[in-house]
């Protein structure tokens, strides 16, 4: 089978597909006895990467596999053609998520230990509807308090490969202005759930909050949480 004819199948799969597929599902389109071998797939993706080139669409790896998005400067454009805007997430619920990517797993009484405030149920209950986060343990102390951690969903969201691909901390001292679908940087492909540092809270600038603008705010997130944002680039915003 020529270059040609796998790197058209393949363009043909993702554009249909609507999200990341991975290598074993992009081989599983070849009939046998013609099906290219991993490598020869990934030259292909890899030639699809350089004809996207200076155009509005790109070829992405995520944890869950490639698939075809619509790059970061054209994201404003397209998503005129939605007339509804979600809102936008609140500090707190950016606060609580990034606590869970970087300290994971950890409690609710340890995020609220960071942060100065009680954990907005409504916040935790929009990252579980979202599947950004799950359960992923209990911590042996009394009552077994819940463990937190990312999911793939998470990564697949933010274009990361693997949690090794957050950005720097010190990226995130400003979380008033992150962007949720913010450009990160892509690696190796870790289904492992790392911890990132004791510091971590205090180098992504989480302070201890309890002022009551802050209560406002949590007060805020709980009307809003059943759709803050878009989805992502590859389904929808």
């Amino acid at each position: 089978m020529s270059e040609s004819e796998i790197k058209n199948t393949l363009e043909a799969a993702l554009l249909a597909a609507g999200r990341p597929l991975p290598l074993s599902d992009l081989s599983q389109l070849f009939e046998d006895g013609r099906r290219p071998s991993p490598t020869d797939i990934r030259a292909a993706l890899d030639a699809l990467r350089q004809d996207y080139a200076g155009r509005a669409v790109e070829i992405q790896e995520v944890h869950s596999g490639f698939r075809i998005q619509v790059r970061r400067q054209y994201a404003a454009a397209v998503a005129r053609l939605w007339p509804e805007r979600p809102q936008r997430y609140s500090r707190a619920l950016l606060e609580t998520l990034a606590l869970i990517a970087y300290r994971q797993p950890i409690t609710r009484a340890e995020i609220e230990a960071v942060r100065g405030v009680a954990v907005n149920p409504n916040i935790v209950r929009t990252l579980l509807e979202r599947q950004w986060i799950r359960v992923v343990g209990h911590r042996d102390l009394p009552g077994r308090p819940e463990l937190l951690g990312t999911t793939r969903d998470f990564l697949d969201y933010f274009g990361l490969q693997s949690l090794d691909d957050l950005p720097p901390l010190a990226q995130l001292r400003s979380l008033g202005e992150i962007d949720p679908q913010f450009e990160l940087p892509v690696g190796s492909v870790d289904d492992a759930v790392a911890e990132a540092p004791d510091d971590a809270a205090s180098d992504i600038g989480l302070s201890a909050e309890a002022d009551s603008g802050e209560a406002d705010e949590e007060a805020s997130a709980e009307r809003r949480s059943s759709g803050l944002l878009a989805a992502p680039a590859d389904d929808s915003d």
